[in-house]
């Protein structure tokens, strides 16, 4: 009986499993990607909280008195971490900061966000992570 022709059989095989195998990869990569700006933001965030608590919270405020002008983070947060840690990709995150009555909640954003492996592209465009300061 006469042996059939293997010769490329190796590398169409390769074919077959490379394009699974490098997809995998790459949306592994991204999703880490992901996770790592999620955690500097949440590190901003809380640095933005702890600032703000230092530097705006009065005795008036611990007294469960509503604490005047404390929106703007950016006159409290002072330190170089926003402009230094965080330049994720090219990309420079923004802190605000709202109240709601009883709650100062600091938030951290990344505009212009994007994930690279179009199976992630819809999974969050603008990654905020946020902290709340009870008065």
């Amino acid at each position: 009986m006469k042996r059939l022709d293997q010769r490329g059989s190796a590398a169409f095989e390769f074919c077959l499993v490379a394009v699974f195998f490098f997809t995998f990869v790459f949306a592994i990569f991204d999703l880490g990607r992901y996770a790592i700006t999620m955690q500097l933001l949440r590190a901003l965030a809380s640095d933005g909280a702890r600032a703000t608590m230092i530097q705006c919270y009065t005795p008036q405020v611990t007294q469960s008195l509503s604490p005047s002008g404390c929106t703007s983070v950016s006159t409290y947060y002072t330190s170089t971490y926003l402009t230094s840690v965080p330049s994720i990709m090219g990309l420079t995150p923004t802190l605000s900061a709202s109240d709601s009555g009883s709650v100062l909640t600091i938030t951290a954003s990344l505009p212009g966000f994007s994930m690279m492996t179009p199976t992630w592209s819809g999974l969050n465009s603008t990654p905020t992570a946020s902290t709340s300061i009870p008065y």
